[in-house]
Order: C-alpha cells, then sequence, then structure tokens
C-alpha cells in the first residue's frame, strides 16, 4: 500500500510539473506582439489608391498560419497607399504564440484608384470614405500574396515588421482599366 501511494504521488507530481512547462501558446507568457506595419512606394498616376486588407497571417515553422488581428479588432483594413509615401500605419498588430515564423501571408481583397480629389482622415482604417471624382477600377487576379521573410517571436517581447507596399510597380493600365499585382517587400523586422 505504502509503494502504491507513493506511486500515485509521483505520478501526480510529474503531471503537474508537464503542465507547468507546457509550451502551449494559450499560456501567459508563450507569446510576444506583432506589429506590422505598411508604407508606400506610390501608384504616381493617382490622388489615392484605397487598399482592402482581408487577411494578414503568419506561417510559424512546423505549423499553420495565425492570423494576426487588424488594428482595432476590425474584419478587414483600408489604406490609402498615397498617404503612406512618407509615413508608416499600423496594418495587424496583435499577439502571436513563440517560436520561428517562415512567411507572412496578406489577401487584398479590393482596391480602387481615385484621380481627382484625395482621400480624407488617416491613412489607414476599418474603412475610409470613397473621395469623390473620377475612379478608376482595379482588378486583382490573385490577391494572395505571401513574403518569405522569417522572423522569431519570442515571450513578452515586441516585434515590428515594416512592408514597403510599392504602387507603381503593383498597378498596370491595361485596355480594360486597371491591374493590381501587389508588390510588398519586408524593409525590417526589429
Amino acid at each position: 500500500m505504502w509503494i502504491t501511494r507513493r506511486l500515485v504521488v509521483v505520478v501526480v507530481a510529474a503531471m503537474l510539473m508537464a503542465v507547468a512547462c507546457s509550451s502551449s501558446p494559450t499560456s501567459p507568457g508563450n507569446t510576444g506582439t506583432v506589429n506590422l506595419m505598411l508604407k508606400d512606394t506610390p501608384f504616381s498616376d493617382a490622388k489615392a489608391l484605397l487598399v482592402t486588407f482581408s487577411t494578414v497571417s503568419a506561417h510559424v515553422s512546423g505549423g499553420d498560419f495565425t492570423t494576426l488581428p487588424f488594428s482595432g479588432g476590425a474584419s478587414s483594413r483600408t489604406c490609402d497607399l498615397k498617404k503612406l509615401t512618407s509615413a508608416q500605419d499600423v496594418l495587424g498588430t496583435g499577439p502571436l504564440a513563440t517560436g520561428h515564423y517562415t512567411q507572412l501571408r496578406l489577401v487584398v481583397s479590393n482596391a480602387a484608384l481615385y484621380f481627382d480629389n484625395a482621400s480624407q482622415g488617416t491613412a489607414c482604417a476599418a474603412t475610409i470614405a470613397a473621395p469623390a471624382g473620377r475612379v478608376g477600377s482595379v482588378t486583382i487576379p490573385s490577391g494572395d500574396l505571401r513574403l518569405n521573410r522569417e522572423f522569431d517571436v519570442t515571450s513578452n517581447t515586441v516585434t515590428t515588421i515594416l512592408l514597403d507596399f510599392d504602387g507603381d510597380q503593383s498597378v498596370r493600365e491595361t485596355g480594360n482599366g486597371f491591374m493590381m499585382t501587389p508588390v510588398i517587400t519586408v524593409v525590417s523586422v526589429q
């Protein structure tokens, strides 16, 4: 009986230690914060270039993509790239599990060019009102963009990633309007 009690105590102690030392991403201290910032080299022929992102996510090595929340918890984020030529704004921000990440994925769901007037307000928001005047619709053949840039998220730290959306390289005029093939580079990871 004494051996059985001792065995039970050892097993319970081992289980408690395993739970306490687990690397579960939901445990406090096993996450870091990632801020995904966006700037632009703009499409020069327009006064506004509104681009709506529907998803921002990061791929952990050996795992899956994890969605990074948009600033303010919105379901999408629209940016006027013309306002990001000499500034930068937050695209996504939030906690990610600690680990080694191999890729970022951005999904662009909509884009439009405005030729007569600039947009009002901030560079990026949950929604941005369309400016008055001539508009050019933009076709996006593949809005799923993957950026192969490795980075690490460590416990209780902030990792800031700066992306440059190149408007002149991304938007081309065709015989039927405009087409966007997003050209985005990772400028820095800090």
